[in-house]
């Protein structure tokens, strides 16, 4: 639904990490403000960006975008070196469902979903009334897509949107965004200082980008805003319920259910399903099998479903989920901290396994494997 990724996200990495906080008007915003950008994420002089700008102000008003709202979406808006080179270092990243599930559903994710879910039942449930979309599910993509509004991102749309159209590797698409992304600020939906998301533009709760924003989100609290950004998550998920239910959810149906004899075998060796009619739909949102497992199984999660029954094969070097796990607490307990343990072989692990072999004379790979957790 926001963008055709083909990088696996779940808000850990295009969007800013850090924790949630409420300013005076009640929107949720990460820490630290966008004074606290990297460098190449604050607006920067560029010549032919201020001429595409001016270029691009009459398409703007002939489609019926007004001068102050011009004005004010581009006060202080720029050129953002970064947004270009994080567009452009998109290189193809695929995980293994289960690592992927371990992000996914982790422990963390599970227990904050369920305390969400119990805290804004009652607009849950009123949510679905009217779209018929499962609560647990709506909670589900809300956190696997901003944790739960603590990772909504912090970059300015206007100077992200508008970098991404004049850079021109998919000028029509990012001016399509750009475009509504004024309509909203004309729209009175939020100011243009305070429109931030992630560094391709997808906003709020529940990371809708703007040309989705415009088609699919809803003033659910009635406060004459369709405020995706505010603390209070009612419209974003009303929002993400409206797309799913207008994408053909089905009151009822299953997304999929664990089946050893079910023929969708995601990972080789590993756990299988049968999927229901919601699975396709969730793939609207994401069109990721492990995007919409993900969602589904984080969902029952949430209602109190225990893991997995399957078990998913040992990886490339002969490692169980329990083996990579041992092998992180043993290289922690031995003073090169791997990070969480959680199973997942990824850049810090793979620098302390580098620190361990060095420490102990050993060829420096960074690679894990039985000899390694056999030492450890």
């Amino acid at each position: 639904m926001r963008l055709n990724r083909r990088l696996f996200s779940l808000g850990l990495g295009a969007v800013v990490l850090s924790g949630c906080a409420s300013g005076g008007t009640g929107r949720a915003r990460p820490a630290g403000g966008a004074s606290g950008l990297p460098a190449d994420l604050r607006p920067q002089r560029n010549a032919g960006y201020d001429a595409w700008v001016q270029d691009f102000r009459p398409r703007a008003q002939a489609q019926g975008i007004s001068q102050r709202t011009l004005d004010q979406a581009f006060r202080g808006a720029g050129f953002l070196p970064g947004v270009v080179k994080r567009d452009r270092n998109q290189t193809e990243f695929k995980r293994t469902l289960e690592d992927y599930l371990a992000i996914a559903a982790s422990d963390k994710r599970i227990a904050m979903g369920r305390e969400m879910f119990a805290r804004h039942r009652r607009t849950l449930s009123a949510i679905e009334a009217r779209y018929g979309v499962d609560p647990s599910i709506m909670t589900a993509i809300w956190g696997l897509e901003s944790f739960y509004g603590t990772r909504m991102g912090d970059i300015p749309v206007i100077s992200a949107t508008s970098t991404l159209a004049f850079e021109g590797r998919r000028g029509r698409f990012f001016e399509a965004q750009l475009m509504d992304a004024l309509r909203i600020i004309q729209a009175g939906d939020i100011p243009a200082a305070q429109m931030r998301g992630s560094w391709a533009g997808a906003m709020g709760h529940t990371q809708f980008i703007p040309t989705t924003f415009t088609g699919y989100a809803v003033d659910f609290d009635g406060d004459g805003r369709r405020d995706i950004w505010n603390a209070d998550p009612a419209d974003a998920l009303a929002g993400t319920a409206n797309y799913l239910a207008q994408r053909g959810w089905q009151r009822g149906g299953a997304w999929a259910q664990e089946d050893p004899g079910g023929a969708f075998e995601p990972q080789a060796g590993g756990p299988r399903f049968t999927l229901g009619p919601n699975f396709r739909v969730i793939k609207r949102y994401n069109n990721s099998d492990s995007y919409a497992i993900g969602v589904g199984h984080l969902a029952d999660r949430i209602r109190g479903a225990g893991p997995l029954r399957g078990q998913f094969p040992p990886d490339e070097f002969g490692l169980t989920k329990q083996d990579r796990v041992a092998l992180q607490q043993g290289l922690t307990r031995r003073g090169f901290d791997a990070g969480e343990a959680d199973g997942i072989i990824g850049t810090q692990t793979r620098t302390a396994i580098e620190g361990f072999q060095r420490r102990n004379g050993l060829p420096v790979t960074g690679t894990p494997s039985r000899d390694l957790l056999r030492r450890l």
